[in-house]
C-alpha cells in the first residue's frame, strides 16, 4: 500500500550525538529550500563516559563519529543499531515520512520502522551502475575499516584499494591522502563516511582528476527525489 510522505520534513539519525551542524547542512545544499531537516543522535543522552563504555569488539562492530564537541570516538555497530531503530521509530511516530540513517556503514539488525535510507546501500548500487569493472578506490575513517575494505566492496572484475583518512582532519593531512590515493590511479573513488564533507572531496580533486563520490551527498540526492 502506498503512503503518502510527509513532504516538508525529513528525519536524520546520526550514529553518534546531536547536535551535527556539518552533516546538517551538507544534506541542506542537496535539498530543495523548504525541506526542514530534524537531526538526532543515535547517542543521544549519553554521557561520555557511557559513550567510552561502548567499545566496538571487534572491526565488523566498528563505527566511527565525531561527537558534537569534534571528539572522534569509536564505538560498537551493535549498540547504535539498538538506539538508532529507537530514534527511527520515533519520527515514524510523529509523522516523519522519510528518515535518513547518516552512516554508510551496514546495518543488518537495524529494526527500521518506516521509510529508512541507507546510504550503504546507495552507495553500492552507485557504484556497480558506473564502475562494472575497474579499480575502486575508497577512503574511509579508521585503519580497521580500511583493512576490511575487501570484504565491504570486492566483487567480479573490480580491484579495490583503500587510505585512511580520519573526518575532521586538517587540509594538509587531506592533501596528503589525497595525493596517496591519486598515485594508486582508481578508476572511481568512494569517500565511504558521512563525517566527509564537500570540501574534503574538492581537495581530493586538486590531487585526483578522476570522479569521486561524496557518501553524504549521494544519500540527500536519493532523499530529494523521495520528498521533493
Amino acid at each position: 500500500m502506498n503512503m503518502p510522505l510527509k513532504h516538508q520534513r525529513i528525519g536524520v539519525v546520526v550514529i553518534g550525538q546531536s547536535p551535527r551542524p556539518t552533516v546538517a547542512s551538507e544534506i541542506a545544499a542537496v535539498l530543495s529550500p523548504g525541506i526542514e531537516i530534524e537531526l538526532r543522535g543515535a547517542l543521544d543522552g549519553m554521557s561520555r563516559a557511557e559513550i567510552d563504555a561502548i567499545p566496538p569488539m571487534d572491526g565488523y562492530d566498528t563505527l566511527f563519529t565525531l561527537l558534537p564537541n569534534g571528539d572522534g570516538v569509536t564505538i560498537s555497530k551493535k549498540e547504535v543499531e539498538r538506539r538508532a531503530s529507537q530514534q527511527i521509530t520515533r519520527f515514524k511516530h510523529e509523522g516523519v515520512g522519510v528518515t535518513l540513517m547518516a552512516c554508510t556503514g551496514k546495518f543488518p539488525n537495524l529494526a527500521a520502522d518506516g521509510l529508512v535510507i541507507l546510504p550503504s546501500a546507495i552507495l553500492h548500487n552507485l557504484v556497480e551502475a558506473v564502475l562494472p569493472k575497474g579499480r575502486l578506490g575508497v577512503f574511509s575513517p579508521l585503519p580497521e575499516q580500511t583493512v576490511l575494505i575487501d570484504k565491504k566492496w570486492q566483487r567480479d572484475g573490480v580491484e579495490v584499494v583503500g587510505i585512511t583518512l580520519r573526518p575532521g582532519s586538517s587540509d594538509a593531512v587531506v592533501d596528503e591522502a589525497a595525493r596517496t590515493m591519486a598515485d594508486l590511479e582508481p578508476d572511481l573513488v568512494v569517500m565511504d563516511c558521512i563525517s566527509y564533507t564537500s570540501a574534503n572531496k574538492a581537495r581530493v580533486r586538486t590531487a585526483y582528476p578522476g570522479p569521486a563520490i561524496l557518501g553524504i551527498a549521494a544519500a540527500a540526492r536519493i532523499v530529494e527525489e523521495l520528498v521533493s
